[in-house]
């Protein structure tokens, strides 16, 4: 066996943590795959025989190589409502199924909120146990701040309550699959998400004339949705995912949806300026 083939052993041997940390810090299993691959290069690039834990400094690399990934995603140009998505930045619905079950999918549209030294802090301290001066270089700042940084984000994750399998999570997923079949136009998936006596409630009042109006009934709600939030993104509205349209990163449209853990029992279309402004509404990239 020659000392790559021992290199590339004992790499194996961490492989399937690297890239649990990886997908709870980019919540794509693209981009985890292409960090995990990253520290293998660097890997060969190193003196491996001078590392002394191995693990902790695989560890470290992946981290830094998503935080500079989660770094690039915030600096990107805003996608103008309507336009067509990344295809390297689309998850299957093979990969979402993989991190609801070991995430929570509420929980991910959290994490999505969070600055990316947040997410780091967080993911690496409470959900893998890194101790906070092993992060704090990773994110160039003191151990006492880094400890701000994950107890931020964990005010946030605990206001949301967002743990897989909770009524958040069921939300989420109705949401997300919700707007999915939106886009889509498909009518068939939109009525199987809908309660049979679901309601579209429309805050008419400052609306255009050729605005949907209010609407009862599974086949009216999905008429009106079908095909009908291309431009719409994923947002929390206070805690809860919904949908908004916001130009320019502004929400000026919200919808609020309310579902009863199996189906979306009403949507309300909320436009009036002041009412937007009063909400908590986090956009949720991607």
């Amino acid at each position: 066996m020659t000392d790559r083939d021992r290199l590339a052993q004992r790499f194996e041997a961490h492989r399937e943590h690297l890239r649990a940390v990886a997908l709870r810090m980019l919540g794509s299993t693209h981009e985890a795959d292409d960090a995990v691959q990253e520290a293998w290069l660097r890997l060969n690039r190193a003196d491996a025989a001078a590392v002394d834990n191995l693990g902790g400094w695989l560890t470290t690399v992946v981290a830094r190589v998503c935080l500079d990934m989660l770094r690039a995603r915030a600096r990107r140009p805003e996608v103008l409502p309507g336009a067509a998505p990344d295809p390297e930045a689309v998850t299957s619905p093979e990969d979402e199924v993989l991190l609801a079950d070991s995430v929570g999918l509420a929980l991910l549209v959290v994490l999505d909120t969070l600055a990316p030294a947040e997410r780091l802090a967080f993911v690496l301290h409470d959900m893998f146990g890194v101790p906070f001066d092993q992060i704090a270089p990773i994110v160039e700042r003191s151990p006492d701040a880094t400890r701000q940084l994950a107890s931020r984000a964990r005010r946030r994750v605990q206001r949301v309550g967002a743990s897989p399998g909770s009524p958040k999570d069921h939300h989420a997923q109705l949401v997300k699959a919700f707007q999915a079949a939106s886009r889509e136009g498909n009518f068939e998936a939109l009525l199987a998400l809908l309660d049979p006596d679901a309601e579209f409630r429309a805050d008419t009042a400052d609306l255009p004339p050729r605005a949907p109006r209010p609407v009862r009934g599974a086949a009216g709600v999905a008429d009106v949705f079908c095909g009908g939030v291309l431009g719409a993104q994923l947002a929390l509205i206070d805690g809860e995912l919904g949908l908004t349209w916001a130009p320019g990163g502004k929400p000026r449209v919200v919808f609020a949806f309310s579902t009863d853990g199996e189906r979306v029992t009403a949507i309300d279309l909320i436009a009036d300026p002041d009412h937007v402004a009063s909400l908590e509404v986090a956009l949720v990239p991607g």
